[in-house]
């Protein structure tokens, strides 16, 4: 596809998904949000896609919303206040509801939006010379992209609630500390880590496992009790349990050797997926 706002590469089944607007810090528009989930949903139906990594051109990973409208960057004139959607939660939702692991490989600053448009990717790295901020209350607004979520339960409500509280920029240092990120690398190294994390991924593991166990990870952030995630769970061992991936997983192991597996998110997903929303468990 071609993109205005982003750049897409697909190398060995890891699609790179560049924000393309640094003389603008990649900040995003909405065009450039229109972009992102175009290029999410095709990848997440493309089975020559196993793993999707984020990242920014130039010095930037991206610095929350263009602010070129001046004081009206946040006016919406044609829907009713009840019918109002927030475009970058469009894009976390879009995430949050992938079979395709995410990696987010935050190359510098990332800052509004471009910090909580990380938040539904399973992981991210940071270059050591990255700084992050949450600064919503400070240009009077209030989180976007479904950040009330996500962020909480990812680096636990104390933290979650300063930072977004006095909306002030940290470091990647605070970030690695606090679970924001999983690793702070030197700036040359962070895409070559990002790369071999999702090659890690593309050749040692099965594609509808993958999908499942992502799903089964978020959903169960929100379960009552570990009971919900036991009956999921079961199912989907039981569903597994019976299929090509996991007699190729096995013998490949006994046999040592690479696994060749050749199930396909497309059309070998068990019938209970997404199960969420298709019926509830008893």
């Amino acid at each position: 596809m071609n993109y205005e706002c982003i750049q897409c590469s697909l190398d060995d089944r890891i699609l790179t998904m560049v924000l393309n607007r640094p003389d603008k810090l990649n900040a995003v528009t909405n065009k450039m949000l229109k972009e992102m989930i175009d290029a999410f949903d095709h990848a997440d139906r493309d089975d020559q896609v196993r793993v999707i990594i984020v990242t920014g051109a130039g010095r930037a990973f991206c610095a929350g919303a263009d602010l070129s409208n001046r004081e009206n960057t946040w006016m919406y004139d044609s829907e009713k206040l009840e019918e109002h959607r927030d475009a970058g939660g469009l894009v976390t939702l879009k995430i949050f509801e992938m079979k395709k692991p995410v990696i987010a490989a935050i190359n510098g600053a990332a800052v509004g939006f471009g910090i909580t448009m990380t938040l539904p990717m399973d992981i991210r790295v940071a270059s050591e010379t990255a700084r992050m901020g949450f600064a919503f209350t400070r240009r009077g607004i209030v989180p976007d992209a479904c950040c009330t979520w996500f962020l909480p339960r990812i680096v636990g409500i104390s933290r979650a609630a300063e930072w977004t509280l006095t909306g002030r920029v940290f470091s990647a240092q605070e970030a690695l500390q606090n679970g924001l990120v999983s690793r702070v690398e030197r700036h040359e190294e962070l895409l070559k880590t990002a790369q071999e994390i999702a090659r890690e991924i593309a050749n040692h593991t099965s594609a509808v496992s993958v999908g499942l166990t992502r799903q089964l990870l978020w959903r169960m952030l929100g379960a009552d009790h570990p009971m919900e995630a036991h009956k999921i769970d079961s199912q989907c061992m039981y569903y597994m349990g019976k299929s090509p991936d996991s007699s190729e997983g096995v013998m490949s192991f006994l046999e040592k050797r690479p696994p060749r597996f050749q199930m396909k998110p497309s059309s070998d997903m068990p019938e209970f997926y997404p199960w969420w929303k298709n019926r509830p468990f008893k």
